[in-house]
């Protein structure tokens, strides 16, 4: 008898348990997205933004923050053979082309140490330089520029 009460206990338990763990149907019926739309409606048209013109470097907003990218990337092959970012930003191109060179920090590996080609860490270079454009939030911000941006 003590073994089958034993067991009914865990088994209410184990139920108890994998209900607190699993959402209900009402709670994934009310999850919004960021932009408040309900998550099951279909995606909206992507694309609906303009990339801004070629331009000098924009100024950036905190202490850090990677450089944007001031001219249209698309088409830009940035493959594990091929860096189509390095045909103008090289050490061995910028001045010939006028594009800023690229920073000391991408020639040194994870532990400092300095390297004679660019870090692979680092190669990939639109993981941190983003295209401008002229997209609008997508939530209201209080955000300020750093201080000693200013």
């Amino acid at each position: 008898m003590k073994k089958i009460t034993r067991n009914l206990v865990l088994a209410l338990v184990a139920a108890v348990g994998f209900g607190a763990v699993m959402p209900s149907v009402a709670t994934a019926q009310t999850v919004k997205s960021i932009r408040g739309a309900d998550v099951a409606d279909p995606e909206p048209q992507v694309g609906h933004f303009r990339q801004l013109p070629d331009q000098a470097p924009i100024d950036r907003e905190y202490v850090q923050q990677p450089p944007l990218i001031p001219h249209k990337v698309e088409g830009y092959e940035v493959t594990m053979n091929f860096n189509k970012c390095m045909d103008c930003h090289a050490w061995s191109r910028y001045k010939e082309t006028g594009a800023t060179k690229v920073s000391l920090t991408h020639f040194k590996d994870r532990d400092g140490g300095e390297l004679s080609n660019i870090s692979p860490r680092r190669y990939f270079c639109m993981q941190c330089h983003v295209p401008q454009t002229d997209a609008k939030p997508l939530v209201g911000n209080s955000f300020q520029r750093a201080e000693g941006l200013r």
